[in-house]
């Protein structure tokens, strides 16, 4: 499996931390005393946690050495801890579980979510936001990805990516939460060039693609023909940029 890039990835830290302000804004929380994000990556959603509650104890899961070495090198306040979100279990409960775009990557929600919720102290929450693939880039990558010329190649689908309608998790936990907020936000983000949506992708959606394409050739022909494609179809302002519509669904549950 491909190793998770940190610098890849924080290319775009302002526009892949817009939501996780906007998330952290909408917590009605007054002062947890716990918190953990899980998936925290690189730590940047660490960090905006750890600036709305200063005097919190926080920690940072993720399944990945190499993000959470960046987040280690970072000035973030918190104790990193390297495990898979479906395995962890905190020693007792938690005033905020929080996690922003990295539930996507876990499947069966339908179990995964009330467990989550189950780790939320009483008078706590547990809040998440996951992207969507339902904007028109993912629409070009399935095309690609199902084509004659590349479906054999990767057997099945673009990747095993988990995200649903917000009525999924209302259902999931309005029988066992005190409130919930659901929204969802289209982010219109201004990048500098078709490429750049590329390379923003490359840092997450197409690392599972590239897990089963073993010949960099191939990952090289792949990529030219996805740029290609994502070129003729987010067409440059007058200005020369792009507007990349990206949308992300949002849950605060609390107990």
């Amino acid at each position: 499996m491909s190793k998770w890039d940190p610098r890849h990835y924080l290319q775009f830290e302002r526009e892949r931390t817009l939501p996780v302000r906007d998330l952290v804004s909408r917590i009605e929380l007054q002062s947890p005393s716990t918190i953990v994000d899980l998936g925290c990556g690189p730590g940047n959603s660490t960090a905006v946690l750890a600036k709305r509650w200063p005097d919190a104890s926080i920690i940072g899961v993720d399944s990945s050495a190499e993000m959470l070495t960046q987040a280690r090198e970072s000035s973030v306040r918190a104790k990193w801890i390297l495990a898979d979100i479906r395995e962890w279990q905190p020693d007792n409960s938690v005033d905020l579980v929080f996690s922003n775009a990295a539930l996507q990557w876990v499947s069966l929600h339908e179990i995964e979510i009330p467990r989550l919720f189950n780790l939320v102290a009483k008078h706590g929450a547990l809040a998440f936001q996951i992207p969507t693939h339902t904007d028109l880039w993912f629409e070009v990558l399935e095309k690609i990805v199902m084509s004659p010329v590349w479906r054999d190649k990767f057997l099945k689908g673009t990747s095993e990516f988990y995200s649903y309608e917000l009525g999924f998790y209302y259902d999931l936990l309005s029988g066992q939460s005190k409130r919930l907020d659901l929204w969802e936000t289209r982010y219109f983000h201004v990048l500098s060039s078709p490429e750049a949506i590329v390379e923003w992708t490359q840092g997450t959606a197409l690392r599972p693609l590239f897990d089963r394409l073993s010949d960099s050739s191939l990952r090289e022909t792949f990529v030219k023909q996805y740029t290609e494609e994502i070129a003729s179809s987010y067409p440059r302002q007058p200005d020369g940029n792009v507007l990349f519509p990206f949308l992300r669904r949002f849950v605060i549950a609390y107990r």
